[in-house]
C-alpha cells in the first residue's frame, strides 16, 4: 500500500474532525451572541458530514487506516454539532421561559447522548428510528420562527420524547422511497437556510413559509411509513 494512499485516507479523516472545530467555533460565536454566525457554522458542519462519508467509501478509509475509527470519529463529531452546541443555543436563547430552558438543555444533551448510542437507531430501509436528534435544525427553527415560549419548551419536550418513539423519520439522502425529490427538497433547503442566516435569522415570509412547509414535510414523510 502506497503512502499517497495512507495520506489521502487520513486526509478524509482530518477533513470530518473539522466538525470538531466548526463545533469549537459555532459554541464560541453563541456565547457572543452571534447566532447566525453560530448557525453558519453549524450549517458548514452539515455539509462536512454529507461529504466525509462518500470520500472514506471512495478511499476505502477503513481498510487502508484501520487504526482509526472512522465511524466513532463521526459521532464523536456528530454529537458536537447536532447535540451539544444547539443544547446550549436553546438553553441560553431566551425563547424559552426562564425557569425551563436549562432542564430543556440538560433534556436535549441526555436523550441526544442515548439516542446516538442506540445501536438500533437506522431501519433496515434506511429510516432513522425515532427522532433522530437532530437538534441543530430544531434550534434553528426555534430562532427562525420565534415561537411562544409555551411552544418551544413543548417542541423540546416532544422531540425529546419522540427520539424514543416506534417511528420512522426520513433520511433524505439514504431513503429510496422519492430519493430524487427529497435530495432536491434538501437543497432547497440548504439555499433558504443560508439565505436566512445571512438575513440574521429575519427573512421574510418568502424564505420562512418555503423552510416551514419543507420542514413539515421531512418530519412527516417517516411517520406515514410502516412503524419502526
Amino acid at each position: 500500500m502506497t503512502d499517497f494512499k495512507r495520506i489521502r485516507a487520513f486526509t478524509v479523516h482530518v477533513f470530518t474532525a473539522t466538525g470538531a472545530a466548526l463545533a469549537l467555533l459555532a459554541l464560541i460565536l453563541g456565547t457572543g451572541g452571534h447566532w447566525a454566525g453560530m448557525f453558519l457554522c453549524l450549517g458548514l458542519a452539515l455539509v462536512i458530514d454529507g461529504l466525509d462519508g462518500p470520500m472514506a467509501r471512495a478511499f476505502d478509509v477503513e481498510n487502508v487506516l484501520p487504526r482509526w475509527s472512522g465511524d466513532t470519529l463521526d459521532l464523536v463529531v456528530d454529537f458536537t454539532t447536532y447535540v451539544f452546541v444547539p443544547a446550549y443555543a436553546i438553553g441560553a436563547s431566551g425563547l424559552l421561559p426562564q425557569a425551563l430552558a436549562i432542564p430543556a438543555g440538560i433534556v436535549v444533551v441526555i436523550s441526544g447522548a442515548l439516542y446516538f448510542a442506540d445501536r438500533e437507531m437506522k431501519t433496515e430501509d434506511n429510516y432513522f428510528r425515532g427522532f433522530p436528534a437532530v437538534w441543530n435544525l430544531a434550534a434553528f427553527y426555534l430562532y427562525l420562527l420565534e415561537p411562544p415560549e409555551w411552544a418551544a419548551a413543548l417542541a423540546v419536550v416532544v422531540l425529546a420524547g419522540l427520539s424514543f418513539a416506534p417511528v420512522k423519520f426520513l433520511h433524505p439522502l439514504r431513503v429510496q422511497h422519492w430519493r430524487t425529490a427529497n435530495i432536491a427538497l434538501l437543497a432547497l433547503w440548504a439555499v433558504l437556510a443560508f439565505v436566512a442566516v445571512v438575513q440574521d435569522l429575519s427573512p421574510g415570509p418568502y424564505v420562512t413559509v418555503p423552510l416551514s412547509a419543507i420542514a413539515g414535510y421531512f418530519f412527516v414523510a417517516g411517520l406515514l411509513r410502516t412503524p419502526a
